[in-house]
């Protein structure tokens, strides 16, 4: 059965970049060439002392030559630059092998979805055996179908000592790499978007904006050419439908000062009542969430709460969810506390998930001290 209660997540960046992707498909090649002097990527992948080149443009990739980390290397590079101009042209990505680094897929609560990068952060040591401090790391979202109330992500990460050592080597090299990513989960270079990049902040390059500006204002143009098929006809419509109401008008303009004054009514009317209400429900509101705070314990948290006609719901994971049906109950504010659905557990956490709905039989009570 359709769930008309899910959120639709619309993505306006992604499809602003998707139809200026589309617009410059329609621009012939050497105009495509003059927005930008850039032409396909440079693969840079390490092993074993060496360094892999290859070239890649739209979806074909071509090996071009194996060179030492060394001086030997570096000339090796230099003189493949000069006999090969599309080379210097060439953006530059830093493809790590299978071997210096790793990735793990997450299972995280809905409500970090914002803040993926720094929660991984702070928890890092728990799904890996590194420090924060000792890695570069990125995080991104998976488009899957995901548990309600859930996201996964995939952790991409290898160490410090590692990536700055191949970073020296490519920056001798005379290369300044735009992303660094991980062949186990490699970025997909025909598409910009959604791209997660290893590469510290201090190592990124600078993007040129005049390309940008470019799309951004061919975008507009594209736009503005849409709207105007799509708001003529209506003008012509309207144009019809005005002379049509000037015949009207007369008969409105009492009804319409009516209605206005109705609405001038209606509008003082709700906002009075909204000021009531809110006075009414606030001193209550913050006497049950301290009851909460001071119920719930520090090894229990909450990933959702609603509380509605009497009746208060909670979401969320605990080591022994059944405790806390004795806890809400032995509360002189709540009620009649019961699971709304199974308690199940979250394998990454190992926590149990419960949802409790429970009765709030006197909300407007004295305020309890929080612990």
């Amino acid at each position: 059965m359709m769930n008309l209660n899910s959120t639709i997540d619309l993505d306006f960046k992604r499809f602003l970049r998707w139809w200026r992707r589309e617009l410059m498909f329609l621009v012939p090649e050497k105009i495509r060439q003059l927005l930008t002097d850039q032409h396909g990527w440079l693969v840079v992948s390490p092993e074993q002392g060496y360094l892999n080149l290859s070239y890649s443009l739209a979806g074909d990739s071509v090996f071009v030559a194996t060179v030492a980390r060394n001086e030997a290397g570096i000339a090796q590079f230099k003189a493949l630059q000069n006999s090969n101009e599309k080379l210097g042209k060439a953006r530059v990505l830093l493809r790590l092998g299978r071997h210096d680094g790793l990735h793990r897929e997450l299972v995280l609560p809905l409500a970090v979805k914002e803040n993926l990068q720094q929660v991984v952060a702070y928890e890092l040591d728990k799904y890996t055996p590194f420090k924060a401090e000792q890695v570069y790391f990125a995080v991104k979202p998976l488009a899957e179908q995901n548990e309600p109330g859930q996201i996964k992500a995939m952790l991409i990460l290898t160490t410090q000592e590692l990536l700055d050592g191949l970073y020296e080597d490519l920056k001798a090299m005379g290369l300044s790499p735009l992303f660094a990513d991980y062949e186990g989960f490699a970025n997909d270079l025909d598409d910009d978007y959604g791209v997660y990049n290893l590469l510290p902040e201090r190592f990124r390059q600078k993007t040129a904006n005049t390309p940008r500006l470019i799309y951004s204002v061919l975008s507009a143009l594209a736009g503005l050419l849409l709207l105007t098929v799509l708001v003529l006809p209506v003008a012509l419509q309207y144009q019809t439908v005005t002379a049509l109401a000037e015949k009207v008008k007369v008969i409105e303009k009492d009804a319409k000062k009516i209605k206005i004054l109705q609405q001038e009514v209606d509008s003082v009317i709700n906002e009075t009542q909204k000021l009531l209400d809110e006075k009414r429900s606030r001193p209550m509101m913050v006497v049950m969430l301290n009851e909460l705070s001071r119920l719930i314990k520090d090894d229990t948290w909450l990933a959702y709460l609603q509380y509605a006609d009497g009746h208060l719901q909670i979401q969320g994971e605990s080591p022994a969810a059944s405790t806390l049906i004795g806890v809400l109950e032995a509360s002189d504010l709540f009620n009649n506390a019961r699971f709304a659905s199974p308690v199940t557990q979250n394998t990454v956490s190992k926590l149990e998930r419960f949802q409790i709905t429970v009765d709030v039989t006197q909300i407007g009570g004295t305020t309890h001290e929080a612990p």
